[in-house]
């Protein structure tokens, strides 16, 4: 949909070897515009061998087989009643309940868009830098507008400067001359609009040479990842093979431990083919 902001959350409990020598895990997200119930979707898949072979929706609010085993395993579970409440309380236990503590800790991100600086050599022009802090994804546009048109004469900008955390920050410069009317242009996929400040050349010097602008709210951070794919590795060589469970009705609701304070908890059923 148009201008829609989508952040997906995905935690995966573990990969799990078959007798056989392929591997299949399970993956949880949750893919969310907003903190409305109404607006996220759970989604639990099952994979084997890199194939995508079940799969659980909110919004069709039922399992989905892919294959032929898939298909007889999503119809066993869809008669399920310990299986249905599972996954239908999980949009609202799970999902709801970390987005909420997400959106107003992580996503809502505060950005100082315009400073002024001195040029180096005392030249009898100004500079201008925009700054934009803490913003993800990565590919975003950073445009410099000269009386309300974009220009790219005597602009320079650095790359995507990653903070660490999965945030990004970038810095682009301007030189311009007195009585000009400066604006900095933001564009990001989490903006449904482009975002733009302009320069007020009003502000006392003392001012200028700090803050021009101010602070605002950049809803940027999307796409976040509540935590990474969870890989163990293969049994050590010559170590005797731990037959898999194959019983699809031990379906067990378990927490994976934490990542920056919060605890993911996932759903975990060892299956494999037959």
């Amino acid at each position: 949909t148009t201008a829609k902001s989508t952040a997906t959350s995905t935690a995966t409990s573990s990969v799990h070897e078959s007798l056989d020598g392929f591997k299949y895990y399970m993956v949880g997200r949750c893919d969310f515009n907003s903190s409305e119930l109404k607006d996220i979707e759970f989604i639990y898949s099952y994979y084997y061998n890199k194939d995508e072979i079940i799969r659980f929706s909110s919004s069709v609010d039922k399992f989905v087989g892919y294959n032929d085993i898939g298909v007889k395993i999503a119809e066993r579970w869809n008669n399920d009643p310990v299986q249905m409440v599972r996954m239908r309380t999980a949009k609202e236990s799970y999902c709801k309940h970390y987005i909420e503590i997400w959106y107003p800790h992580m996503l809502a991100r505060k950005g100082e868009l315009l400073r002024l600086v001195t040029p180096p050599g005392g030249k009898h022009t100004h500079m201008l830098m925009c700054s934009v802090y803490g913003f993800y994804p990565k590919l975003i546009s950073v445009k410099w507008l000269r009386d309300g048109k974009v220009t790219t004469s005597d602009v320079t900008s650095t790359e995507e400067l990653a903070d660490g955390d999965w945030y990004y920050q970038i810095h682009s410069y301007l030189e311009f001359t007195s009585g000009e009317k400066i604006s900095c242009m933001v564009e990001h996929i989490s903006l449904s609009d482009p975002l733009i400040r302009d320069w007020d050349p009003s502000l006392p010097e003392s001012e200028r040479n700090k803050i021009a602008i101010g602070a605002s709210v950049l809803i940027l951070g999307l796409i976040l990842s509540l935590a990474g794919f969870i890989y163990y590795k293969r049994k050590m060589q010559g170590q005797s093979a731990r037959p898999v469970q194959t019983s699809s009705d031990q379906f067990n609701l378990f927490c994976l431990g934490h990542w920056t304070s919060l605890y993911l908890c996932t759903v975990l059923d060892h299956l494999r083919p037959v």
